[in-house]
């Protein structure tokens, strides 16, 4: 040592010398190897499964009509990651019969036949009652006889194939009304609705007219309670805003499918005794036109739900009785006392929770929430019920039942201060951070990472377009993201004529989907383990991220893939994310429901563990019945 403490000289080189010594040999022979490597992969024979295990060339922004077009590289997989996939010695199993022609509008968790078991009270008997396992169907959903591919967006707004959806009952039911037509092999959409004989364009106009900023980017969310076919929402997105219509499978057919069929953001659901999928403080904008829910019964509980569920500053809007009840009393065929008494409850439960009137001209009466609960809060004083709510968590809508209670608004240090946070206006809405993020409470997740986010699916998207053609072509309408997390994907896609169906599993930890909604997009909580509110073959694209790592081992992922193939269109895409070894388990149970699929490298290149599984549903139909045309 040196008289510092260091090392000598000599010392020094020495161990340089037997550094070296160690360094070319090993280098050399990691050279040989990967030398030899890459002429083995070069003289190999092809896979004897075609299209089944690939990688994508370079050239990530070339895109075809066909996702095999521009077939990518054989990536064998098999050799390395073998794994007993079937449930039984009995290969046959994995291949799943079609089901019988009688299911073919089939939906597990609201079937008329199940739901009559249950209580009626608060229409319970209409909610989501899911198939026990034992009751869980091992086979396909079949798509009716001459099942044709959608229209385009925008023509099919106003256009629907008859075979696809074949019920006439509401053109007869709502003929004078103008909800839809037949007219030969399709079926028209112009744009009538029960309140809105001038269509539901001049009826967006008439709001426009009544509430200020409907149109600059303000209200960019909104919530149409009873949707009929669902044209309110239809007329809104030209404005750039996007509404989740709802209404309940009953006896006018298919009303929620003939929404998503027209290329519009739709889903079975109820206003009954429990909570809608959606967080607290979700939409800008909430509507009933002549929906027919009972709003002031329950002490209001309905009200308070739409209250939960709107932001600080949002309106809600009712049309049909009892608003202006003078006009329509007869036609209504109610007394007008009866009418008078039902707005006179509405309007007293609607100051109660602390709403303000805007305004009621014509057939339109709008009310607004509060920015905050400040002056709620002191009114309690006067109106002792309904309470403010001591529920630690607002968010939480997944079978959890009704409060009649306010939902309380987060705090604010001043009158003028929006609670939660206020927003930008659309679209700069969409990329801004939200208020959950910057505030901190969403757990582990702060600005940047938000912001890495976004550039991550930017460069997902782009990589998208490469290995399924079909997305940048305008060919996929409805698209379903089954693991949301921030709603990184949706906004990446924002600039394609689609829209997406963000969707954050249930109980998930952190719960992102508020943080969805303030982006200015769309979605709802799902418990994978069971069937989606919506009708059959009303999903262009699915996307799943991650899904299946998620629920492998909470049930059996084959009822989740049988799911996927149930509300995928015929020639849908569905894309997973996942590691290799999971990705195979998919591909030998997608490989028995007429699926083709291939395996291509993460975008990141092939060194990163996560790979991509691009499946296509094939088109195949069930066979007429007997006697049918």
């Amino acid at each position: 040592m040196g008289k510092d403490g260091s090392p000598k000289l000599h010392q020094l080189e020495q161990k340089r010398k037997r550094l070296t010594y160690w360094i070319l040999p090993v280098s050399g022979l990691c050279v040989f190897f990967y030398v030899l490597g890459a002429w083995q992969g070069t003289t190999r024979a092809p896979s004897t499964q075609s299209d089944v295990y690939s990688r994508v060339g370079c050239d990530t922004e070339k895109t075809s009509s066909s996702s095999s077009s521009s077939s990518p590289d054989p990536l064998d997989f098999e050799s390395h990651h073998q794994l007993i996939v079937n449930n039984s010695k009995d290969q046959t199993l994995n291949k799943f019969p079609p089901c019988d022609m009688s299911y073919s509008e089939y939906t597990p968790c609201q079937d008329n036949h199940r739901g009559r078991k249950f209580d009626r009270n608060m229409l319970k008997y209409r909610e989501r009652h899911c198939p026990t396992k034992e009751e869980l169907l091992r086979c396909l959903i079949p798509a009716p006889p001459n099942y044709k591919t959608p229209f385009k967006w925008p023509q099919s707004r106003d256009y629907a194939w008859y075979a696809n959806i074949p019920h006439k009952e509401l053109s007869i039911e709502k003929a004078v009304q103008n909800w839809i037509q037949v007219e030969g092999d399709r079926f028209r959409f112009p744009g009538g609705g029960t309140m809105f004989p001038r269509g539901a364009d001049a009826y967006i106009d008439d709001i426009n007219a009544l509430i200020p900023h409907l149109t600059d980017g303000t209200i960019r969310t909104a919530v149409d309670t009873g949707c009929g076919v669902a044209s309110w929402g239809a007329y809104l997105l030209k404005r750039d805003i996007i509404a989740m219509s709802f209404a309940p499978r009953d006896t006018h057919e298919a009303q929620v499918w003939f929404g998503l069929e027209r290329g519009v953001p739709a889903m079975i659901g109820i206003m009954g005794s429990q909570r809608l999928p959606y967080p607290a403080r979700a939409f800008d904008m909430a509507h009933c036109s002549r929906c027919l829910i009972p709003w002031f019964n329950y002490e209001g509980l309905y009200l308070l739900e739409v209250d939960r569920i709107l932001r600080p500053g949002g309106y809600w809007i009712l049309s049909g009785p009892p608003i202006r009840w003078k006009k329509y009393w007869r036609g209504w065929e109610r007394t007008q006392e009866d009418l008078k008494q039902e707005q006179d409850a509405i309007e007293d439960v609607a100051k109660r929770i602390c709403w303000k009137k805007v305004i009621e001209n014509g057939d339109l009466a709008i009310w607004q929430k509060p920015i905050n609960h400040i002056e709620c809060v002191k009114n309690r004083e006067i109106y002792h019920k309904p309470h403010i709510c001591k529920s630690e968590n607002p968010d939480a809508a997944w079978y959890k039942d009704m409060e009649t209670c306010i939902t309380p608004l987060p705090q604010v240090s001043n009158a003028e201060e929006v609670a939660g946070g206020a927003l930008k206006k659309w679209p700069e809405r969409a990329f801004s951070v939200p208020p959950r993020i910057s505030s901190g409470s969403i757990p582990g997740i702060n600005a940047e990472a938000y912001r890495e986010d976004n550039e991550i699916w930017k460069n997902r998207i782009g990589y998208y377009k490469g290995i399924v053609g079909q997305l940048s072509q305008g060919l996929y309408r409805n698209v379903m993201d089954m693991n949301a997390n921030l709603g990184g994907f949706a906004a990446a896609l924002l600039k394609y004529p689609v829209w997406v169906m963000n969707v954050v599993p249930a109980n998930s930890d952190p719960d992102t989907l508020g943080v969805i909604f303030e982006r200015g997009l769309i979605g709802t909580y799902q418990d994978w383990c069971e069937a989606f509110s919506t009708y059959p073959r009303t999903y262009d694209l699915i996307h799943a991220p991650g899904v299946f790592s998620i629920y492998q081992d909470r049930c059996d992922i084959t009822y989740i893939l049988l799911e996927m193939d149930r509300i995928l269109r015929p020639e849908g895409t569905a894309i997973f994310r996942d590691v290799v070894e999971v990705l195979i388990k998919i591909k030998s149970i997608t490989d028995g429901m007429r699926w083709h699929s291939r395996i291509v490298d993460h975008e990141s290149g092939p060194f990163n563990p996560e790979k991509i599984l691009v499946a296509t549903k094939t088109y195949w139909t069930g066979e007429a019945k007997q006697g049918q045309n």
